[in-house]
């Protein structure tokens, strides 16, 4: 499959009329790797400092299943998270796959890396003579690595992790290597951008990144953009409350400032996304989140003016008001 038939396969099945991108893409993985010199990809996957929830996601997609992913895609020789091994088998797999692999794995980060007191905040492995934390693990493999995939808003940004105060200064992945990172962001992380990235680093290699190192394919439009309640905002017509069908802008909808093709591409197997639920886009892509849409409830102009939200900033915007988004305010 040609890089351009591949782009634009991912940008058709995205909608609840077709399966998953994800189901879509294992069978052209399946036969890419089939031809000569080509293997499925190694991988060393860290979960480090956040909540568990990528991977959750990621485990909860009915198809495909996530084993389907590490047999058919990719090589998981290594995971905290998803692995049986512990203690200094884990350890020793780990120095060994690093070593016979160098410069030929893809390092997966989930969650954000504390650098306060050297890391000691977050420990991947102990040993009689040293502590590996997360600071260690993520330097020693990112540098060699071929490829470094920072899977969730945490790993890519830092996320709830780096939330104020932040008081083990934890920074996205990008922060602690001198190197580029490829930021799949989302709280939690959509598995068909996982599955997508990884699927276009296999068979064709760097994906093509925004401003904030995001695949374009996946972060390139708004939430705005392709809301399918674009409509009321145009004509200003905003909720006044939760639960309404109108505009959620006046409700802190993060959407115009949020990149993600969540719109179409939907959750929960392809059926569901915030919006739909009746609840604003906290604009959880972001790279300035969660502190950037807070308070989550207030419009954006009033988002971060002030760390106490009195009853009047949260009952702007009603019906009965007459709120006008400015160009600063979208």
């Amino acid at each position: 499959m040609e890089k351009s038939d591949f782009l634009q396969f991912c940008r058709k099945y995205h909608s609840i009329d077709d399966y998953a991108l994800s189901a879509r893409i294992l069978p052209t993985i399946r036969e890419y790797i089939k031809q000569p010199n080509t293997s499925k990809m190694p991988v060393i996957w860290l979960e480090t400092s956040d909540s568990g929830d990528n991977n959750i996601a990621f485990m909860n997609t009915t198809y495909p299943y996530l084993n389907q992913v590490f047999s058919d895609m990719i090589n998981l020789f290594y995971s905290n998270t998803f692995m049986a091994a512990q203690g200094r088998d884990a350890l020793a797999l780990l120095e060994e796959i690093a070593t016979v692999y160098d410069g030929e794995f893809t390092l997966v980060v989930e969650g954000a890396i504390p650098t306060k007191d050297n890391g000691i905040y977050n420990i991947i492995a102990r040993t009689k003579h040293y502590k590996l934390t997360a600071l260690d693990a993520v330097t020693w493999l990112g540098t060699a690595a071929k490829y470094v995939v920072a899977i969730g808003t945490c790993a890519s940004f830092g996320g709830v992790s780096a939330a104020a105060p932040n008081i083990t200064q934890s920074v996205g992945v990008g922060k602690v290597l001198k190197r580029e990172v490829i930021n799949v962001s989302g709280c939690p992380v959509n598995p068909d951008w996982f599955v997508g990235t990884l699927a276009h680093l296999i068979m064709y290699g760097r994906p093509d990144l925004d401003e904030l190192g995001r695949p374009k394919l996946f972060y390139g439009s708004t939430v705005h953009q392709h809301c399918q309640r674009r409509s009321y905002f145009d004509k200003k017509d905003f909720a006044e409350r939760l639960g309404e069908i109108e505009c959620m802008f006046s409700q802190g909808c993060m959407g115009p400032r949020t990149g993600s093709d969540c719109p179409y591409r939907q959750w929960i197997n392809h059926v569901n996304w915030p919006v739909k639920a009746n609840t604003p886009c906290i604009g959880c892509t972001n790279e300035n989140f969660p502190d950037g849409s807070a308070p989550f409830f207030t419009p954006l102009p009033q988002k971060n003016q002030s760390k106490q939200v009195n009853n009047e900033q949260l009952s702007t915007t009603g019906k009965g008001e007459s709120y006008e988004p400015t160009e600063n305010s979208v």
